[in-house]
Formats: structure tokens, C-alpha cells, sequence
């Protein structure tokens, strides 16, 4: 993958993450605040908890820091995976609930 590759699918992640946010809160399901700085994005939860998601261009890497821990993720096959194999939008969807105390789902961009 080049990086400008790289940089244009991690938009798109980004950018992704954001428009659910955004939904969950104009359709009242839960109010994570969710603030974008470059490559970072920070969710923030209810309960005072957050979750990280950090671009890594030099490793052509998405990093997620959860309560549940850290993890790295590389593109591959068309999906973000970390090193057992686990996807992205899997982990952050299953920490997100857990740390929002109710069930939201993210999904890779259309």
C-alpha cells in the first residue's frame, strides 16, 4: 500500500467512526463525544471512559488504546486486522459497547 493509500483508507475509517457517533447521538441512543485532531480520534463516554484511535503512518498501522487494552491493526485482505486476526470494526464495536453500557455497532466506510 502507498501512503497516500494508507492515508485516504485511515480518512475514510475516521471519518466513518465519526458519522456513528453522530447518529448514535441525534437518535438518542448514547452521547459519546467524539473530538478529531489529525489522525487521532478521541471518543468520550458517558461514564467518564474513552477510547483512542490513532493513525501510525510510518507502520501503515490504525492503533485502537481501549479499557479492554491496545491494539494494532494493518490492512489486509480489504479489512483492518490485528495480529490474531481480529478486525477492527469487530473490537471497536464490542469495546464501545461495553464502555458505553449499551450496544453500538460500527462499520468499515461504504
Amino acid at each position: 500500500m502507498t501512503d497516500s493509500e494508507y492515508h485516504e483508507k485511515t480518512s475514510a475509517v475516521l471519518a466513518s467512526v465519526e458519522q456513528a457517533v453522530d447518529r448514535y447521538l441525534q437518535d438518542d441512543v448514547v452521547d459519546i463525544d467524539a473530538h478529531r485532531t489529525g489522525g487521532l480520534l478521541e471518543l468520550g463516554f458517558p461514564n467518564g471512559s474513552k477510547i483512542v484511535l490513532n493513525t501510525q503512518p510510518p507502520l501503515h498501522e490504525l492503533w485502537m488504546a481501549a479499557r479492554s487494552g491496545g491494539y494494532h491493526y494493518k490492512f489486509s485482505n480489504g479489512r483492518w486486522l490485528d495480529r490474531e486476526g481480529r478486525e477492527f470494526f469487530e473490537a471497536l464495536s464490542a469495546s464501545a459497547s461495553e464502555q458505553a453500557g449499551v450496544a453500538v455497532k460500527f462499520a468499515p466506510p461504504a
